[in-house]
């Protein structure tokens, strides 16, 4: 099928003996090809299956290994090892390693309790030995009341305790006290010392000295300390040796786990076991042929919307059609993509997968944005490293992938722009080191705009070779053009979205009831309409084609009324609200295109933001002044970054903004289950 679909689906069903469940589950296992529809016990006669034997021992196990995984920081082998020394390990000795390691995990545990309480016994102690007076004589007193604690004046405190025994000490630059009342003037004196500044200090438990009991609590608090740092020691080490066994025995305990307890998942009688589930149409058949010497009976039926279904997946409440999961095409260059596809959601099914898609364009819009070759080898590089040390993490991988394809897309752009780290490789004032670089460029034949080639197009369309965007000299720059290019771009883009969306309402409906031809032209084709009447009008208005103005502005009300009538007869809004609402809707597609003059806009701030690095430090470097020279270089590598970080990170917001607001909502449906074959899955240990 066209990589712009996802892949067909089909609903399967496998019955056998019961008996014959554990190997059933087993072949699928190692097929990895069907996501089984859980059972839910509706149907009489037949419940739930029952795990398998061992299951309850493999649990334990798997609880231990995650909980020793949560432990340790441990790194999976770079690539997928044999299954066969694991399993071994799993019956040696890594359950005693593992053992091991969860007791002195739970020693730490107990140990940083006990530092805990130490430690506050500490501060508090601290707090009072400078009194020199044994804890037990601090309080506990029936006709005297006590108080201890800091103020911020010693004398008012004085004043504060009159007749009664005051006890002076210093703790930082708070005054200390400790003062005896009688019981009958406490109230006054508590009063007195509350203007003094007064703070209570808990007295801690214990008798005899102060000082002596610090000195203890210290003492044990040290050995505690030194016991937790020999374990975590111990810890570190029992990683180095042992963290990459434990996460693939981790592993093959969750496949194992997985395999023994899906039964559950699946309807069982007394004799009998049904399978239901989804299985992609590609390997319906070797899903069925794997099956034939388990199962007694399976049938595969290709799933088929039903007209007007909506494609709106389990969440939509206006069909009752059960949709299947949605499986993306098997991919290798754009798969990368799909990070993005699986950042909105899948597509509805049977919708068209805007994958293949944003493989082509978010690269270029990435690249018109930041476009400069420097950053874009930076973002390349970058990407490449993460691919070079990914090793088993698919995801990593793919991010790595990901990079170097914006990258690619901003070294091309940069090219285009004539830009290198900030400079102009053809340089209007003066002159820098990316000039170094005009030899991989075309001789000039235009020195006053130094341009190998330009043309003049068709509605304005000014395009040249290197396209200057960022000088604003007139006759030397580009930047005008640009920003009418990226307005032309946004047309084309929101006008695919909304062919796209008339596709998908023609075949498989509006989500509302409605499908066929009529309704996509009234659901996506008005606005197609408006969007060229909108065009017709803008272009006359402000450019040289003033007799556009008329036609254009008479397509645009044309489409206004379609939308009237569309709002009323497709999504049940009364008419005469639709008066109102059909125009505000259609004055919405002006900011919808114009949005895309952001790919512009973003990439000249970036520029700048170098431009200026380079003018106010790299200009001033001088082999003069050593360790001037030195901070400045330093300084223009920073801002050098920094101008890559943010023109990574800024660009892919817009450019994700562009693709998944303007372009996504003209046609877009995200409710798509994703699928998820019931298998086992490799990133550390092949399948034994």
């Amino acid at each position: 099928m066209s990589q712009v679909n996802t892949q067909q689906m089909g609903r399967m069903v496998a019955a056998g003996n019961k008996g014959d469940l554990g190997r059933a589950v087993d072949i699928l296992s190692r097929l990895g090809a069907m996501h089984i529809i859980d059972y839910d016990g509706s149907e009489e006669g037949f419940s739930l299956g029952s795990p398998e034997e061992g299951s309850e021992g493999v649990g334990r196990e798997l609880v231990k290994a995650r909980a020793a995984a949560s432990v340790v920081e441990a790194a999976g082998p770079i690539k997928p090892v044999p299954a066969g020394p694991v399993r071994e390990s799993l019956k040696g000795e890594l359950p005693s390693k593992i053992e091991q390691v969860l007791s002195d995990s739970s020693r730490i545990d107990d140990l940083e309790n006990e530092i805990s309480s130490l430690a506050e016994e500490e501060d508090a102690l601290s707090q009072v030995s400078p009194l020199g007076v044994d804890l037990d004589l601090l309080g506990g007193y029936k006709s005297i009341t006590s108080f201890v604690g800091t103020v911020e004046s010693l004398s008012e405190a004085k004043e504060a305790v009159g007749s009664g025994l005051i006890i002076e000490g210093k703790t930082g630059k708070s005054g200390l006290i400790a003062a005896f009342v009688r019981n009958e003037e406490s109230g006054q004196t508590s009063s007195k010392l509350e203007k003094a500044g007064f703070e209570t200090i808990q007295i801690p438990e214990g008798e005899g000295s102060a000082t002596d009991r610090l000195s203890e609590v210290r003492k044990a608090k040290g050995t505690l300390e030194g016991e937790k740092y020999d374990l975590e020691k111990r810890i570190e080490e029992w990683s180095k040796s042992n963290g990459e066994m434990l996460l693939c025995g981790l592993e093959v305990l969750e496949r194992d786990h997985d395999v023994l307890t899906a039964p559950v998942r699946v309807a069982v009688s007394e004799h009998a076991f049904v399978i239901d589930g989804w299985v992609a149409m590609g390997r319906s058949e070797e899903v069925q042929k794997a099956l034939k010497e388990v199962c007694l009976f399976t049938e595969v039926t290709p799933f088929e919307m039903e007209a007007g279904g909506g494609g709106h997946g389990h969440s939509d409440h206006h069909h009752s059609q059960k949709m299947p999961p949605i499986a993306f095409q098997e991919r290798s260059s754009s798969r990368p993509m799909e990070l993005l596809t699986d950042a909105v959601g899948r597509p509805a099914y049977g919708r068209i997968d805007p994958t293949l898609f944003m493989f082509i364009t978010y690269p270029i819009f990435f690249g018109i944005m930041l476009g400069d070759m420097a950053y874009g080898l930076v973002t390349m590089g970058l990407g490449a490293l993460l691919i070079s040390k990914s090793g088993t993490n698919e995801m990593l991988n793919l991010g790595g992938k990901f990079l170097t394809y914006i990258g690619f897309g901003t070294v091309v752009f940069g090219y285009l722009y004539a830009e290198f780290a900030g400079w102009e490789i053809f340089p209007h004032y003066g002159s820098n080191p990316a000039m170094a670089l005009q030899i991989f460029y075309p001789d000039i034949n235009t020195p006053e705009t130094y341009h190998a080639w330009t043309a003049s197009l068709p509605l304005g369309i000014e395009l040249a070779f290197p396209f200057h965007r960022v000088v604003m000299t007139e006759g030397g720059g580009n930047l005008e053009h640009l920003i009418l290019l990226t307005i032309y771009l946004g047309v084309i883009h929101v006008f695919l979205g909304l062919v796209i969306g008339f596709r998908d309402i023609m075949l498989f409906g509006n989500g509302h009831g409605g499908f066929g031809f009529v309704c996509a032209f009234f659901e996506k084709g008005a606005w197609m309409i408006l969007l060229v009447g909108g065009f017709m009008f803008a272009y006359g208005f402000i450019g040289p084609a003033d007799w556009m103005m008329e036609p254009g502005a008479a397509i645009a009300v044309s489409a206004t009324v379609m939308l009237m009538w569309t709002l009323y007869k497709y999504h049940g809004v009364p008419f005469p609200i639709n008066i109102g609402l059909a125009p505000i809707e259609a004055v919405g597609m002006m900011p919808t295109v114009i949005s895309y003059v952001r790919l512009f806009a973003v990439g000249v701030v970036g520029v700048k933001i170098a431009e200026t690095g380079n003018s106010m430090l790299f200009d001033k470097i001088s082999l003069d002044e050593p360790l001037m020279a030195i901070a400045l270089v330093i300084g223009w590598l920073a801002v050098q970054f920094f101008a890559w970080g943010l023109g990574v990170f800024s660009p892919n917001i817009h450019a994700a903004r562009l693709h998944f607001v303007e372009w996504m909502r003209q046609y877009y449906d995200s409710s798509g289950e994703a699928f998820d074959p019931f298998g086992l899955r490799t990133q550390y240990v092949e399948v034994d």
